[in-house]
C-alpha cells in the first residue's frame, strides 16, 4: 500500500543532497515512483540525482516563471504520458521582522514560497483533473501553524518567511476543494526544526526546546510524503499536518 509503483512525481527546491526534497526523491523512487527532482542549481542537482539513482533525474526549474512551469510539465507528460503527483518543497527562508524586511526582499520570498506554489499547482492541474487522479503536497512550515514556533531565531515572527507559509496553507484548501471533484488531492504539510542546511540557530538548544527534544531529520518529512503521495491516503484532501516533534502542539 505504501508504494508510488509506475507514477511519475515532481519535487521542487530538491537539488541540494542534504535537504528535504532529495530525502523525498530518494523513499519516492525506492517505492517505485519515476522521480523528477527541480532546482537552478543545475550542477549540485545534477549531482543528487544521479547519486539518488536510475529513477530519478534532474531538471532545471525556476518555481517563479510560469513559462519554466509549463515546459517542464509539457516535456515530462510528452515522455510519459502521465503525471500522478507534485512535491511544492522549494523555499527560502527570511529571519527577519516586518521593520527590517526591504520590499525587494518580501517579493522575492513571496514569488519562491508563495507564488512557485501557485503556478506549480496550476500547472499540473490540468493533466490531473482531466486523468480524475493525483496527489499534490504543499510544503508549509511549523510557522504556519503557530507564528512563535522559530523563536530560537533573533526574530520571533520571521515576517515574510512566517507570510508567505501561512498563504501556502491558505491556498492548499482552496485548491483542495476546486480539484475534489476530479479525485486530485491536495495536502500540506508543515515540518518544524528540521536538520538540513536551512536550519539557523544553536542546534542543541533548539533540539532541546522540542517536546521530542530532537531536531527532526529529512526522513521525518519524507515518510510523510510517501504516504500522502501513495494511495494509502485515498480520501485525505485539504489536510495539514505537522512534522515537527510537538512544536505546536
Amino acid at each position: 500500500m505504501f508504494d508510488v509503483k509506475d507514477k511519475v512525481i515532481i519535487i521542487t527546491g530538491a537539488g541540494k543532497p542534504d535537504g528535504q526534497g532529495a530525502a523525498e526523491a530518494k523513499l519516492l523512487a525506492e517505492a517505485g515512483g519515476t522521480i523528477y527532482i527541480t532546482d537552478v542549481l543545475d550542477e549540485t542537482g545534477e549531482a543528487t540525482a544521479q547519486d539518488l539513482g536510475p529513477n530519478v533525474h534532474y531538471a532545471h526549474l525556476d518555481v517563479t516563471s510560469e513559462e519554466e512551469w509549463n515546459r517542464l510539465v509539457a516535456d515530462i507528460y510528452g515522455r510519459h504520458g502521465r503525471l500522478d503527483g507534485l512535491v511544492n518543497n522549494a523555499g527560502v527562508w527570511l529571519g527577519t521582522g516586518i521593520l527590517d524586511t526591504s520590499a525587494e526582499e518580501m517579493r522575492r520570498v513571496i514569488d519562491i514560497n508563495q507564488l512557485g506554489v501557485f503556478l506549480g499547482m496550476k500547472a499540473v492541474g490540468p493533466i490531473m483533473c482531466e486523468a480524475k487522479q493525483g496527489s499534490i503536497i504543499n510544503v508549509g512550515s511549523a510557522a504556519s501553524l503557530r507564528v512563535g514556533v522559530y523563536f530560537w531565531h533573533n526574530t520571533m515572527t520571521a515576517h515574510a518567511y512566517t507570510a508567505t507559509k501561512w498563504a501556502v496553507h491558505g491556498m492548499t484548501k482552496a485548491v483542495a476543494m476546486e480539484f475534489a471533484p476530479n479525485n486530485v488531492r491536495v495536502n500540506s504539510i508543515h515540518p518544524g526544526p528540521i536538520e538540513t542546511s536551512m536550519l539557523g540557530g544553536d542546534i542543541e538548544d533548539i533540539a532541546a526546546s522540542l517536546p521530542m527534544k530532537r531536531l527532526g531529520q529529512p526522513s521525518d518529512v519524507a515518510s510523510t510524503v510517501l504516504f500522502l503521495m501513495s494511495d494509502a491516503s485515498p480520501f485525505m484532501t485539504g489536510a495539514q499536518i505537522s512534522i515537527d516533534g510537538g512544536a505546536t502542539v
